[in-house]
């Protein structure tokens, strides 16, 4: 009988593509009876994997409070042999499983305290104590959990439990590339896939958009959901908005026509610590497709685009550097190709979701023998 694995998630959505199309499949796909418990409004099986709802919440309290332990109720029926949980507010609710006797992995998708530490709906004087709070928070999970898996190498620096692993969010080698693809476009278009806040840089991309000549009768696709209305009513008030394809959250599939379309990808997220120490997964999805990146100059990123020659890096804070590297790929399109199939190489050889893969699964074996 195949050993039975619970998957649970108070905050991200069913089809999380860390969470459901890379993991839970890989899961799946390696035989094991996959089980998850997430934001939904019914109980479904989709591609295999069983998915129990959680009634979405109406404010972050309600989900911390009360959400939360009713997943816990919902996780300990499933009775499963091993338990995956993917938000740090669920730490107590892995703590609690494992008293049960359970086996409990924690997967740390960023520096959770560092994280903390910039987050603006949490009042400011307060923000360092509950950041200090989660820091101790996580050291209960390192020290008494079976398994932590890392997002990034920085972040598994920080633990030290014995089946600690870095399993990093590479791209799934032919989701997002095309049979149809093609590295010399027409079209002048850049795209940007994700969260949209300050952050990450939209407001310098917007401004950046807006100093390319009309010539070039450039277009920027935006695909993804703003963090607030307060700055979506910001941003499309902005010079440089009527060059914007605006598309809000969109599927899978429809990204990968949105990649075929676009010379360049962008990733220029402001330089907070966090970030710069990132590996930001929409570079290496725009790399996958074949596109070349125009990305923040953080020596990390830096590192890897020049390495493989696969974009250009700019100074995340600078709309002009930003504009005069998206022009360079519109005016070089030799160079251009170039970069988009060294990016594409690059993946196929390196920054892929089957390397990850199997460390994932190997790192459930060893706990699941244990």
């Amino acid at each position: 009988m195949s050993k039975k694995v619970c998957i649970l998630t108070s905050v991200h959505p069913k089809e999380d593509t860390r969470i459901f199309i890379k993991q839970a499949l890989s899961l799946k796909n390696a035989g094991y009876n996959v089980i998850l418990i997430a934001q939904n409004n019914k109980k479904e099986v989709k591609e295999g994997i069983k998915i129990i709802p959680l009634t979405e919440p109406k404010n972050r309290f309600e989900r911390i409070f009360k959400l939360n332990w009713k997943l816990y109720k919902k996780a300990l029926k499933v009775d499963a042999d091993i338990y995956h949980f993917h938000d740090p507010e669920l730490i107590f609710i892995g703590l609690l499983l494992k008293l049960k006797g359970k086996k409990v992995i924690y997967d740390v998708h960023e520096d959770v305290p560092e994280q903390i530490l910039s987050k603006s709906w949490i009042w400011k004087p307060i923000r360092k104590l509950i950041s200090i709070f989660m820091k101790k928070t996580e050291k209960l999970a390192d020290k008494y959990l079976d398994g932590i898996v890392s997002a990034t190498p920085n972040i598994d620096d920080k633990f030290n439990n014995k089946n600690s692993i870095i399993v990093q969010n590479f791209p799934l080698l032919d989701e997002l590339t095309s049979s149809k693809l093609k590295f010399d476009k027409e079209e002048n278009i850049v795209t940007y896939v994700g969260g949209i806040s300050e952050a990450r840089g939209i407001k310098k991309m917007i401004e950046a958009i807006s100093l390319i000549p009309d010539k070039y009768e450039s277009k920027f696709i935006l695909a993804g959901s703003f963090s607030s209305k307060k700055l979506k009513k910001e941003v499309v008030n902005l010079n440089g908005w009527n060059k914007v394809e605006f598309q809000g959250w969109v599927k899978r599939k429809k990204i990968k026509e949105d990649f075929l379309r676009s010379k360049a990808g962008l990733v220029v997220l402001q330089p907070l610590d966090r970030y710069k120490v990132s590996f930001p997964i929409k570079m290496f999805e725009y790399m996958s497709a074949g596109l070349p990146v125009v990305a923040s100059n953080f020596s990390l990123w830096k590192e890897i685009i020049i390495e493989n020659n696969c974009g250009i890096v700019v100074n995340p804070e600078n709309p002009k550097e930003i504009a005069g590297a998206i022009k360079y790929i519109f005016d070089n399109s030799q160079k251009a190709k170039i970069m988009g199939e060294n990016a594409r190489k690059a993946v196929e050889e390196k920054y892929n979701w089957k390397n990850e893969e199997e460390k994932l699964i190997k790192i459930y074996r060893k706990i699941l023998d244990d």
